[in-house]
C-alpha cells in the first residue's frame, strides 16, 4: 500500500505543510505577534511603534513590518504632502482577523505571570 503524499498548503507563493504552520508563517517569530499587539489598538506612527517596542532593532522592526505588509496583514500609509516624511501602518481588514487569536495570546501571557512565574 502506497502512502499518500501530504498536500502542501499555498499562501503568496509560499508553501507550508499544514495549516498551523501558515499561521506561524505569517505572524511567527519573535517581534510579528508583538507589531500586532499594538496595531489592535489603532492606527500607529512609526516613531510611536518603536517607542512601544524599546528592543527591536530598526532594522527588524522594518522588514517586520514590510513582510507584514507584503502578507497584507497591515497598510501602510506614507504622508509626504509636508515634511518631515510620516508614515502610519494600521491593520487591514485581514489582519483584523488576527485580533483574537493575538488577544488570546497575550491573555495567555498573562495567565503564565499570575500562576507559573516564581
Amino acid at each position: 500500500m502506497e502512502e499518500a503524499t501530504p498536500k502542501m498548503l499555498t499562501f503568496k507563493g509560499k508553501e507550508y505543510p499544514c495549516c498551523a504552520s501558515l499561521t506561524m508563517g505569517i505572524i511567527g517569530g519573535k517581534w510579528k505577534t508583538v507589531i500586532l499587539f499594538h496595531l489592535m489598538h489603532g492606527t500607529l506612527r512609526y516613531s510611536e511603534l518603536r517607542k512601544q517596542m524599546p528592543t527591536v532593532t530598526e532594522r527588524t522592526l522594518s522588514l517586520q513590518l514590510k513582510t507584514l505588509e507584503e502578507d497584507g496583514i497591515i497598510n501602510r500609509k506614507v504622508y509626504t504632502s509636508k515634511p518631515p516624511l510620516k508614515v502610519e501602518y494600521s491593520l487591514t481588514d485581514f489582519g483584523k482577523t488576527l485580533i483574537p487569536i493575538v488577544q488570546s495570546i497575550a491573555d495567555w501571557g498573562d495567565f503564565v505571570l499570575e500562576n507559573y512565574s516564581n
